[in-house]
């Protein structure tokens, strides 16, 4: 039995073959996923409805299994139709499950495109499809090294 919060088979079994450096993408309900991926890449669907489940409980649930030493998100724009003035609300909720996790670990916005390029990364391993509205929720873990 897993002592986890994460017991999705298909997801434990790709993180169970990622190494280091591999990179898992929790994708919000508006992300390309099926064009903007890894060449190896796996892609899961967990969008269930509207909102069900959001980013930042797939976050909390592989922050139970797997050390992370990267997160990076994508930069919001500052003009346009999807401008933001500041960090988009969902940002406080990954950083407040981040310091749950007791992980020493910022998130790190890097431009659309420079998002989209490290997603396409024959080191990205995983996409995992939440059904999420919020904008800006895209969120992409870098696995780091077991120390225990």
């Amino acid at each position: 039995m897993l002592r986890h919060k994460l017991i999705h088979p298909q997801i434990t079994s790709v993180l169970a073959s990622a190494g280091h450096h591999s990179s898992v993408l929790i994708a919000d309900g508006n992300y390309p996923a099926a064009s903007k991926r890894g060449p190896r890449a796996e892609l899961i669907s967990l969008n269930l409805m509207p909102g069900v489940p959001t980013c930042n409980q797939v976050l909390e649930a592989l922050l139970s299994a797997i050390p992370i030493e990267a997160i990076q998100t994508m930069q919001t724009e500052t003009s346009g139709p999807y401008a933001l003035d500041g960090d988009p609300p969902v940002w406080d909720d990954y950083r407040q499950t981040i310091r749950d996790a007791k992980l020493d670990v910022q998130l790190e916005p890097i431009d659309k495109w420079a998002f989209y390029e490290a997603v396409s990364t024959p080191d990205h391993v995983l996409t995992i499809q939440t059904a999420d509205q919020q904008r800006y929720a895209n969120i992409l873990l870098t696995i780091g090294v077991r120390m225990d």
